[in-house]
């Protein structure tokens, strides 16, 4: 009897040791999965803690600059080496519209026939997507994704457009209420699409396929956390549209146990305009806030009317630029004042700085490429996440002469435009055991060091420009 009953005995043994390392084996992949959890929510990009006027990435702040040659950069052939020369120069920004309007671009729905089903994918362009998103993220290049490109939905890109009715099978022009010819620019809100959510006209057949769309872009981005969510660009619609998408994205990602960031960009260049309201008043809505068309301002008023919203943005958030504007021939500016607007928003005190396309904007040129890195080797030699935007320590300043960043007493930090002279205030390190400050200047266009030197401490220095050409000087006290 004893050896009839040993297998058996055997057997339970077996089935108790395997139960024990499965449940292990469990325990271990329970354990694994909320360590992964724990190291998403830490590496993700979110407001840097120290100062939330900036980001801070993988556990540690980061000032975005960029500039590209394309705004829906995922469609173009070359991408991978596009985005290894922004890293080689400093860069770590992109922009991303989900756009698909370009010659050689793909949409994102599957075309049955003559007629696109909104139910079904084109693979071609998600996968270029997640190469995309693949490589920025082995690059630690962070994407500020546009869900909605507005100018996708009029005029002629709205002719061939998946969504309108006569181009898909999924719902006529009297069923949802869309147009199927928009002939007016987008400032005058004339495509029903924007006005689908229940807010507004409640168009469910609409809103079921936009959710759709939204979905499928969560699917391939929330695995991700380098990535930064603006609802549309240069948008005039009811601020009713960009908070439901707003509210859903964010929802969408708790329910997988993810944080985003999200943000508005209105179409009004000025940002006292009430529009821009929807965006700085409800930070409960949108997390942070992108003014990038404040940079069709020049000069000074680029300055003042960037520097009034920030002193009153409450509470502080960070706040972008994903779009400079300015390049010779185009409709907005010269080259320089791009070149200007850059270097005024990042000494400005602003989160992020990126190039626009070329036609209106310097995009990755070598113009662009040679700011890029000028200005990486200014910022990686100072604390700028510790420093506040400052023209009050500059005096014999002429208008739009000299930009200053400082955190007095420590290090300061002056951009000139054009050349000149202008005396600084140093009176703070008076207060200091320091005995002398060393002084470096950098020329922007060669990136370049140039007239390094010591001097003793004084109430003011005088700093005068080398040559009538962009320069940046950096001052520091030496310990």
């Amino acid at each position: 009897m004893k050896y009839l009953l040993e297998p058996h005995f055997a057997i339970g043994r077996l089935v108790l040791v395997l139960f024990i390392i499965l449940t292990l084996c469990g325990i271990t992949a329970q354990g694994t999965n909320a360590e992964k959890e724990i190291n998403m929510e830490k590496n993700r990009i979110k407001i840097y803690s120290e100062n939330p006027r900036y980001w801070q990435y993988k556990g540690e702040p980061v000032l975005l600059i960029g500039g590209s040659v394309e705004d829906n950069l995922f469609q173009i052939p070359n991408l991978r080496e596009h985005l290894e020369l922004l890293k080689s120069v400093g860069g770590n920004y992109v922009r991303s519209t989900m756009s698909w309007v370009d010659e050689g671009d793909v949409p994102p729905h599957k075309k049955i026939g003559d007629k696109y089903d909104l139910n079904q994918w084109n693979e071609e362009f998600w996968n270029r997507f997640r190469n995309f998103l693949k490589w920025t993220d082995e690059m630690d290049i962070i994407i500020q994704i546009e869900v909605w490109a507005t100018f996708n939905y009029y005029r002629e890109p709205w002719a061939a457009n998946p969504f309108n009715p006569m181009n898909n099978s999924n719902y006529t022009e009297e069923e949802s209420g869309l147009p199927t010819s928009v002939n007016s620019h987008p400032v005058a809100t004339n495509n029903n699409f924007f006005w689908s959510v229940p807010k507004e006209r409640n168009q469910e057949i609409v809103l079921k396929y936009q959710e759709k769309f939204v979905d499928k872009l969560l699917s391939e981005t929330l695995p991700y956390g380098h990535i930064l969510y603006c609802m549309d660009n240069e948008t005039a619609v009811t601020a009713a549209w960009g908070e439901y998408w707003s509210t859903y994205i964010k929802k969408k990602a708790e329910e997988v146990g993810r944080v985003v960031e999200t943000t508005e960009m209105w179409d009004p260049w000025d940002l006292s305009d009430n529009k821009h309201k929807a965006t700085f008043d409800h930070p409960e809505t949108y997390s942070f806030c992108d003014i990038s068309q404040n940079n069709h301002q020049k000069r000074q008023r680029h300055w003042d009317n960037a520097q009034k919203i920030r002193a009153k943005l409450s509470p502080i958030r960070p706040i972008n630029n994903i779009k400079i504007y300015g390049a010779d021939g185009g409709r907005f500016g010269s080259t320089r004042d791009g070149l200007e607007r850059f270097w005024r928003n990042v000494f400005g005190g602003f989160a992020s700085a990126r190039f626009h396309r070329p036609d209106s904007g310097v995009g990755l040129s070598k113009v662009a490429q040679a700011h890029l890195k000028s200005m990486r080797m200014i910022t990686d030699k100072m604390d700028i996440f510790t420093c506040e935007p400052n023209t009050d320590l500059l005096s014999n300043r002429e208008e739009n002469e000299a930009y200053a960043i400082a955190n007095p007493g420590k290090e300061y930090a002056v951009y000139f435009p054009k050349g000149g002279s202008v005396d600084l205030d140093l009176s703070a390190i008076g207060k200091t055991d320091a005995k002398t400050v060393s002084i470096r200047w950098v020329n922007i266009r060669k990136s370049e060091w140039k007239q390094e030197k010591e001097m003793p401490v004084s109430d003011t220095i005088t700093l005068t420009a080398p040559t009538e050409a962009h320069w940046a000087v950096l001052v520091q006290v030496n310990s």
